[in-house]
């Protein structure tokens, strides 16, 4: 077999050598050997699968919506009653829309557009059920809910409309439905 340096009349480069008291396979001699990932923060194909697990989200996530909670709550001329209904909605709305309508990745992906198809919901975990972040954002629509029914004294108008909001978001995490465009709603 003649090598690619004999052809072409270059000199071969001769292999690395160790230098004395240090093994071989050094950081600096591997250096050399592979091509390195300067400037790349994670090392995920897809950044969207891992985001809602990354430290500190879900702590940020209840925070937030503590936050609007209490911001409602300050508006002087909203109840109690309504104030949690209200946050029950856009809680469930903002869900909603960033995790079931919205589909694709704001970074470029290597996995030739995959990724462009599938909501954020389907791409977390990517798309393995029943995982930890799966769960905890499966359950905190239910906790608001719960807290939301309890503090309107579970009012007929106010039940409904939290009942409704609840059911828009849980039923798109169904894993029945994941890949499914019901009526080809958000199909492209």
């Amino acid at each position: 077999m003649v090598a690619a340096s004999q052809i072409s009349g270059a000199a071969p480069k001769p292999p690395l050598q160790p230098s004395f008291g240090v093994h071989q396979n050094t950081y600096s001699d591997l250096f050399y050997r592979i091509k390195m990932n300067v400037g790349v923060a994670h090392s995920e194909v897809n950044p969207n699968t891992r985001v809602m697990n990354s430290r500190g989200m879900w702590l940020t996530y209840a925070l937030g919506v503590g936050m609007l909670h209490i911001v409602l709550l300050s508006i002087p001329f909203f109840s109690v009653p309504v104030a949690w209904t209200l946050t029950n909605v856009i809680h469930n709305l903002g869900m909603y829309v960033f995790l079931h309508a919205v589909k694709g990745t704001p970074f470029e992906t290597p996995d030739q557009g995959k990724a462009r198809l599938l909501t954020h919901w389907e791409q977390l975990d990517y798309g393995v059920q029943f995982t930890s972040s799966r769960k905890f954002f499966t359950i905190s629509p239910i906790i608001l809910y719960f807290l939301a029914s309890f503090y309107t004294k579970y009012d007929p108008t106010h039940f409904i409309l939290n009942t409704t909001s609840l059911l828009t978001v849980l039923i798109p995490k169904l894993p029945q439905l994941h890949g499914v465009r019901i009526f080809g709603i958000n199909k492209y």
